[in-house]
């Protein structure tokens, strides 16, 4: 399913990692490669709440 592009703030918690990577891929597929620059303070922003939805890696021992 592809997005519009939010206008709201929504936090990590309230979607998962794998909705805002949609996020990312549909606003990727609508820009035709290459963003503009306010594609790119989009990307940048959903790059950021992806990190903080994403589960930790396990730590080494």
């Amino acid at each position: 399913m592809l997005h519009s592009m939010s206008t709201t703030v929504e936090t990590a918690s309230e979607r998962s990692a794998a909705e805002v990577n949609e996020e990312i891929r549909a606003l990727w597929l609508r820009s035709g490669g290459t963003l503009s620059v306010e594609q790119r303070e989009e990307y940048q922003r959903l790059v950021l709440e992806w990190a903080a939805a994403a589960p930790e890696p396990p730590k080494a021992a």
